[in-house]
């Protein structure tokens, strides 16, 4: 049994802890700062998650934010990343007070950064913030791939991959949350495996975008019944450009191919919020009207990382090597209609 804490109670660490629990290990949900009427809501309702829309397992402990650093200080034997990407800083403040040499760190969050002018992964930024707070021997495996989180936490059989640059840690930690429904392959391909797990949600806006995208002179009903001669062309070109962007930023490619690429782009282009934001600008909306209109208080992953590190990709690359991706980063970036070059 190993004490584990997860860190933020929105609907994938909160799913997460599920398998945790299923292996007979201590779970503690946190929330964040943030998140303090969402855990009074849980607790209150017997561990119903009002995202998740059903009930947590009864065993599992769910704390506020002010319990934090009295868990953190009683030790923990696995601390998981389940904030957004804007708040893994806050995530580094808090647990950097309790860190120990080697303590193990899951990162469920996807997404990239940009640090002193460069893209960098989160893991990286997490070891980088930790290092500069005096830590060495910063331990973090990152777990990405096709996990709708609502799936998981009703048992649905789902396939993830954790990465580490030591096999021996992500085996370690395998051990410790697989189980007969969520199962779980490995890496020491951290980098290629969290490039992919965060462009991929770009791509599956493009993706969605398909309806719009198949034939602008036709029908919408048409286009509805008949544009998936065009996703499955997109589809293809986004696991090429994919293929090249997770090797020039230093990735596999072959990494692209499985679980944290291939597999977790079907999932986000089928349906999700990357790919229901992906339909609005195939219809022709700019994407700061679609956001205001549509999604307004809903968190598009593929719309903030392209702001994010929009402007250094389009610094970087070659447009002639990354022709969607650069579509989606000027649609996104300079809200401007967008447009494929065939």
């Amino acid at each position: 049994m190993k004490k584990i804490i997860i860190i933020g109670a929105g609907a994938m660490g909160s799913a997460f802890a599920v398998p945790c629990l299923e292996n007979q290990n201590d779970v503690t949900l946190v929330g964040t700062h943030l998140e303090g009427e969402l855990i009074k809501g849980i607790k209150s309702n017997k561990n119903l998650h009002p995202t998740l829309n059903m009930k947590l397992p009864a065993e599992l402990k769910v704390e506020k934010f002010e319990k934090l650093s009295s868990i953190l200080m009683g030790g923990v034997d696995i601390i998981v990343a389940g904030v957004s990407s804007i708040g893994i800083e806050w995530f580094v403040e808090q647990i950097s007070k309790y860190y120990k040499k080697d303590l193990p760190i899951i990162l469920l969050t996807k997404g990239l950064a940009i640090e002193e002018n460069e893209l960098i992964t989160l893991s990286d930024k997490i070891k980088k913030l930790l290092k500069e707070k005096g830590h060495t021997g910063v331990n973090v495996s990152a777990i990405k791939g096709p996990c709708l989180a609502a799936g998981l936490a009703n048992k649905m059989r789902t396939g993830t991959v954790i990465a580490n640059p030591d096999i021996k840690e992500t085996e370690k930690l395998k051990k410790i949350i697989s189980t007969n429904y969520y199962s779980t392959e490995v890496s020491d391909d951290l980098t290629g495996i969290e490039l992919s797990g965060a462009i991929k949600n770009i791509y599956s806006m493009l993706i969605g975008a398909s309806e719009g995208l198949s034939n602008s002179k036709a029908p919408k009903e048409i286009q509805s019944k008949y544009y998936l001669n065009t996703s499955a062309s997109l589809i293809h070109r986004s696991i090429s450009e994919m293929v090249e962007f997770v090797s020039h930023y230093g990735g596999r490619s072959e990494t692209v191919y499985g679980l944290a690429g291939l597999g977790d782009l079907y999932v986000s282009a089928i349906g999700g919020r990357n790919s229901q934001m992906g339909k609005y600008l195939g219809e022709g909306y700019l994407y700061k009207d679609a956001k205001e209109k549509f999604m307004k208080n809903i968190t598009v992953e593929g719309a903030q990382l392209a702001l994010e590190i929009g402007p250094k990709i389009l610094q970087d690359l070659n447009p002639k090597h990354f022709p969607l991706m650069f579509s989606m980063l000027n649609t996104i970036c300079e809200n401007k209609k967008l447009e494929i070059t065939w």
